[in-house]
């Protein structure tokens, strides 16, 4: 396969409602990658150490959510992110698709599962939010949300440090080129500054508890042991009501399982995929 870059795999699509910005790459069954909700964030920020890989066998679209990357700009009372994934399917054509997401990503991801399953053949998620408090939590903010916020209201290389710092276990990862790139690509765009401004203090997106357990597809969902922005415990309490769901925890990894261990990432998501094939292929059928 040739060499995947950004400008190579960047295309456009206009949906029933929304510009969208996407990157794609393979064939095969569709595979939507849904980036979290960081400054500076899109699907490539998130994704680009997967998509080549994940492109052997799957057919990867990496979507930038309006309000992230080069997608429209949005305010909060407009944001509709399951919406948007469940429009992106039908521009394209596509009736059926495994979904990853990470974070916010993760939770537009379950919310899509419970509104129209019918869409979801797999369900992925990252760092996810359950919804509502878990015993772990901290009272008020986590460490890693405070980081976000402060680079949203002041981006600056310091504001992006510790906000990406908080993000990842191993600070390795943090490198003077991620932090440059992500205050560029968060100033580049004041109307996503903006728009994320608008809904400040509330949920980035909203999940009803009542309605997981109507969620049908087969379910991992990966955590960092390590994450200061979600706690693990979100996706042990999601495992409690989703019926066909398991939980993969990852030592010494934070908010961004995808990146801090990609190759592992990779293995086990194409591993997942190709195990709950024919599980995913039963239900549509029954």
């Amino acid at each position: 396969m040739a060499i995947l870059t950004e400008e190579s795999t960047s295309k456009r699509i206009k949906t029933k409602n929304w510009d969208i910005h996407y990157h794609e790459a393979g064939a095969g069954h569709p595979l939507v990658l849904v980036h979290g909700g960081g400054p500076g964030a899109s699907s490539w920020s998130n994704y680009n150490p997967n998509i080549a890989t994940l492109a052997e066998k799957y057919r990867v679209l990496a979507i930038d959510l309006p309000g992230w990357g080069k997608s429209q700009a949005v305010t909060y009372d407009k944001r509709d992110n399951s919406g948007v994934l469940a429009e992106f399917l039908e521009a394209l054509g596509i009736a059926q698709a495994a979904f990853v997401g990470n974070s916010m990503g993760g939770s537009s991801c379950i919310r899509l599962a419970y509104e129209r399953p019918e869409l979801v053949s797999h369900l992925i998620t990252m760092g996810s939010s359950a919804g509502v408090p878990g015993m772990f939590d901290p009272a008020g903010l986590s460490e890693g949300v405070k980081a976000l916020e402060a680079a949203y209201f002041h981006p600056s290389v310091e504001t992006m440090r510790k906000f990406v710092e908080g993000m990842a276990f191993d600070t390795r990862h943090v490198t003077d080129e991620l932090l440059l790139e992500r205050v560029k690509a968060t100033l580049a765009r004041p109307d996503h500054i903006e728009g994320w401004k608008s809904g400040h203090g509330k949920p980035m997106v909203r999940l009803d508890p009542t309605r997981l357990g109507a969620i049908t597809a087969p379910t991992l969902l990966m955590h960092g042991r390590d994450d200061r922005t979600v706690h693990f415990g979100s996706a042990l309490t999601l495992a409690r009501v989703i019926p066909d769901s398991r939980v993969y925890i990852v030592n010494r990894c934070g908010h961004w399982v995808q990146l801090e261990h990609a190759a592992e990432f990779n293995r086990v998501v194409a591993s997942f995929l190709e195990g709950h094939a024919c599980a995913a292929q039963a239900r549509l059928a029954a």
